[in-house]
């Protein structure tokens, strides 16, 4: 009876220590992460400011029930200064006075940028078809955004500046003095004859790139066009 007792015994050790051993070998085998080894961050994605922007040359719409204007900013140049003269900006008291100072080339004043920095000029055209005179943007509703910050335009001294190689004359010229109606300007006429086309000077980092620098218009109270200089 005891040597029954024993076999039995013995027996239901073996089993427990067999299943004991079936169970552990069906846990998965977790390999252990080098201490050294580098995880490659997720490249972070830049979310792009007017994902629909204007190209250059494209038109948008705004006004009303008496007729509709159309705007575009067709191109740009860059330069570190530029060279401009002016019938009533001649007199050396007035040059001195000028902040930054002026010098004189060849009859011409040179207008520079600060440190670091660079002139864009862009061109703007303006035109209405209706049956009356409208009001225009102003040029304080053309702003530059470059690299998350807004720039003014800078204007220039004088109603009857001429910029050495740059055509025409600053965009608020085309359209104007100030108006008292929200801030824009009156006196573009309906007609192809009619239409603005000037030029407006912004001061902005030398390093911007194009492929990330808007021109932000807000062509009257409800309507607001973006233009991508590098498209």
């Amino acid at each position: 009876m005891k040597y029954f007792l024993t076999i039995t015994a013995c027996g239901l050790l073996f089993l427990v220590l067999l299943f004991a051993g079936c169970t552990s070998s069906f846990r998965p085998v977790q390999t252990p992460v080098p201490s050294n080894a580098v995880v490659s961050p997720s490249p972070a994605q830049t979310a792009v400011p007017f994902p629909d922007a204007l190209g250059l040359n494209q038109y948008a719409y705004f006004g009303g029930v008496n007729g509709q204007g159309s705007a575009t900013v067709y191109r740009y140049e860059v330069t570190p200064h530029y060279n401009w003269t002016s019938s009533s900006w001649n007199s050396p008291r007035e040059q001195a006075a000028a902040s930054p100072p002026l010098e004189l080339q060849s009859g011409f004043n040179m207008e520079k940028s600060g440190e670091g920095n660079t002139f864009l000029i862009i061109f703007i055209r303006v035109r209405y078809v209706g049956t009356q005179a409208m009001h225009a943007p102003s040029a304080e509703q053309f702003v530059v955004y470059s690299d998350g910050k807004m720039y003014n335009y800078s204007s220039v001294h004088g109603s009857d500046v001429l910029i050495d190689k740059v055509s025409g004359t600053q965009y608020t010229n085309q359209v104007g003095q100030a108006g008292t109606h929200g801030g824009t300007l009156w006196g573009i006429s309906p007609g192809e004859s009619n239409l603005a086309d000037g030029y407006l000077i912004y001061e902005i980092p030398a390093s911007f790139s194009p492929d990330t620098t808007y021109v932000v218009g807000n062509l009257d109270y409800q309507n607001q066009a973006v233009w991508n200089l590098g498209c």
